[in-house]
């Protein structure tokens, strides 16, 4: 056989496509909801490691530590695998949503962290001296500038959410790289994974080039 009959089979890939497509259906509800969920949660733990009591200050700093220390496979294997031993029982999506959402909120927790400490120490000061108490500081000035600074990280962290969706299929769920597997079996050929690698890559593309975007966008208006 050539090298475009086994890699670039278009047969194969036509009959393939509606089951990619399915599994891309089930990529981006997993991703869209790992983002969705985590960063909200990233952001209260990072105003919690800031500002919140000492032993909250502490565990937000384990959790954070914790969770990014701990790779993805693994979080997902606890979650569907141990916890039925403790008598809680969750369907493959409540399980992988869980895990990308703990992932993803420790990893933001610690971006957000960055960002807002990157804020002068002035603006709080200023704020204070208006007389805007210490919630309306964050919500008006610190966080508005802050969202800026995080902006491209928080593009890196959902380009890596969206690769990592590809582990669901050990919670038994059909994303888009279990499905290109699927396929590489049952047609004896390669050519779906290379479908399934191609479709990732027209996804997740625009969200590289944005970072790229944003990163020089600020470092320009940094130095006006």
């Amino acid at each position: 056989m050539t090298l475009l009959d086994t890699f670039f089979n278009f047969e194969v890939l036509g009959d393939a496509f509606p089951a990619l497509l399915r599994g891309l259906i089930n990529t981006f509800l997993l991703g869209v909801a790992g983002i969705g969920f985590g960063i909200p949660c990233g952001l209260l733990i990072g105003l919690l490691r800031l500002y919140g009591p000492r032993p909250l200050r502490y565990a937000t700093i384990f959790y954070i530590d914790i969770f990014r220390a701990t790779p993805m496979l693994v979080v997902l294997m606890l979650i569907y695998f141990a916890l039925p031993f403790v008598g809680i029982r969750l369907s493959s999506w409540t399980c992988a949503i869980l895990a990308f959402t703990i992932v993803m909120a420790a990893y933001m927790a610690e971006v957000f962290r960055s960002g807002i400490e990157g804020i002068p120490r002035g603006q709080f000061e200023a704020a204070a001296a208006l007389g805007l108490s210490f919630i309306v500081t964050l919500r008006k000035v610190v966080l508005p500038q802050a969202i800026r600074i995080v902006m491209p990280p928080t593009t890196n962290n959902c380009v890596s959410m969206f690769k990592d969706t590809s582990l669901a299929s050990t919670v038994a769920l059909a994303e888009l790289m279990k499905e290109g597997l699927d396929a590489q079996a049952l047609y004896a050929n390669p050519t779906p994974l290379i479908g399934a690698a191609l479709i990732y890559i027209s996804l997740l593309w625009p969200m590289v080039r944005l970072v790229s975007l944003l990163e020089r966008k600020f470092n320009k208006e940094k130095k006006r």
